[in-house]
């Protein structure tokens, strides 16, 4: 048995001793699948019972290393870290082909006494966005495109390393090319294969840029399943390499010397009951119906603002160099990929590519953003600026995406209309927990760079 399952199927694979493990999960701010493993018994009869599931609030107010920080008005020492209710959405329990005799399945967080939704977990920042739209008469669809890198070295071996000398896949750049890629099919493979098994939608994959740097594509969805998809899909990755003596990285970039990994995001606007998109106008000039231009305008016109929730690390900003197919300029093309915004496709798939945000990107938050960008474009038809042609990364007198993360928490800091979008305790608890990433950064690290410049010279 692959893919969805509903739980009548669950007791029956638990009862023959197929399945044994169910992962209950969320995302923390990161991105990172947070959860329990749960006998099937336990998860049917309690989790799906009155007893229901519960996890650390804490959880949600972490940085990477899991260091919990202070600050956030959702949850601090003053509140003693209670627990929230994990509310596993049935609509996402599947098998998962590479991990034995497991099922996953992912949870909506919510309040243990009032069971209302908790406005800081980033699912309910995205089913909010959603439900924006479809009170306007949207079905938001998306797809992501995600870049990573492969190394011949498992994951052991580089931490005992500190990371240094990473030996990628390849030796040689690998776009679109046939003959390395087969060297790297004995995992890429797999990874296809499983995520087909497990019902995530892989359209195909491909080599890119970079040594050892590949892209795999999903189908679109609804922009919640396209979230769920996109977050399995990153997490089941890391799990296969980890299983498979490898390692795979999702950094935006994880070296000077090669290109950056992306997050393509690919959005339209679809009518409320997502029978077809209201984007085409074939009557139009550059067949933009009237609500993809203002969906555009609105999605140029937050960009900067809303980059922490596209590049939300340090090292985020790295990726946006000159030449390296990651954009610079917020600019817009058809089929330019030197732009920040890419108009690509044809009747219900004509639709607008973000290039803006990077593989490290938690897409609950990434796709959030772009749905709030769009609509308020739409509710105040701002129209986008005229088409860019030539290379935009030459371009004068456009604007840029920001080049650090501390840029771009000063533009969130600012924004109102992501606070509006947000509310304001999520937009609070984004911006603290970015701030917090920028703050540990310039306060308790010493790089490499550093040493080698000054312990000498100084």
């Amino acid at each position: 048995m692959a893919g969805n399952i509903d739980v009548q199927t669950l007791k029956a694979l638990a009862d023959r001793g197929e399945i044994d493990t169910v992962l209950a999960m969320f995302t923390d701010m990161q991105g990172r699948f947070m959860g329990k493993r749960i006998v099937p018994e336990y998860f049917l009869k309690q989790v799906l019972g009155h007893e229901g599931l519960h996890a650390c609030l804490y959880l949600v107010t972490v940085d990477m290393a899991g260091e919990v920080l202070q600050g956030f008005r959702f949850a601090d020492w003053n509140s003693g870290y209670g627990d929230f209710k994990l509310i596993p959405d049935l609509s996402t329990l599947r098998t998962v082909p590479w991990l034995e005799k497991t099922a996953i399945v992912v949870c909506d967080v919510a309040d243990e006494e009032t069971g209302e939704p908790v406005e800081v977990a980033p699912r309910q920042i995205l089913k909010r966005q959603i439900e924006r739209a479809k009170k306007a008469g949207y079905t938001p669809k998306m797809a992501s495109e995600l870049e990573f890198y492969l190394f011949r070295d498992s994951y052991e071996e580089l931490a005992d390393r500190d990371y240094r000398d990473a030996r990628p896949s390849s030796s040689y750049g690998m776009d679109y090319h046939m003959l390395q890629t087969t060297r790297d099919e004995w995992i890429i493979r797999r990874i296809r294969n499983d995520m087909l098994a497990a019902n995530i939608p892989i359209e195909f994959s491909k080599g890119e840029t970079g040594r050892g740097q590949h892209e795999i594509n999903f189908t679109y969805a609804d922009a919640l399943e396209a979230a769920d998809n996109h977050a399995i899909f990153k997490h089941g990755v890391k799990e296969i390499s980890l299983l498979s003596g490898a390692a795979i990285t999702f950094m935006a970039k994880y070296s000077m010397e090669e290109a950056g990994s992306s997050c393509h995001i690919h959005s339209s606007l679809w009518t409320s009951d997502g029978s077809h998109s209201v984007m085409s106008d074939a009557s139009a000039g550059n067949r933009m119906s009237p609500t993809f231009r203002h969906y555009l305008g609105g999605c140029m016109a937050t960009a900067r603002e809303m980059s922490v929730m596209f590049a939300p690390f340090v090292n985020s900003y790295k990726r946006y160099q000159l030449g390296t197919w990651a954009p610079t300029a917020i600019v817009w093309g058809h089929d330019n990929r030197t732009c920040g915004f890419r108009i690509v496709g044809e009747g219900n798939g004509y639709r607008v590519e973000n290039r803006i945000p990077g593989a490290d990107a938690n897409p609950y938050l990434a796709f959030a953003a772009t749905i709030a960008g769009g609509l308020h474009g739409i509710e105040n038809e701002i129209e986008p600026p005229a088409e860019f042609k030539g290379n935009a990364y030459v371009a004068e007198d456009v604007p840029r995406v920001p080049t650090s993360l501390h840029e771009a928490i000063a533009e969130f800091r600012n924004s109102k209309v992501a606070r509006a979008a947000l509310g304001d305790l999520a937009f609070e608890h984004i911006l603290t927990s970015v701030n917090w990433e920028q703050t540990i950064f310039d306060n308790n690290v010493v790089t490499d760079w550093e040493v080698k410049r000054y312990f000498e010279q100084c």
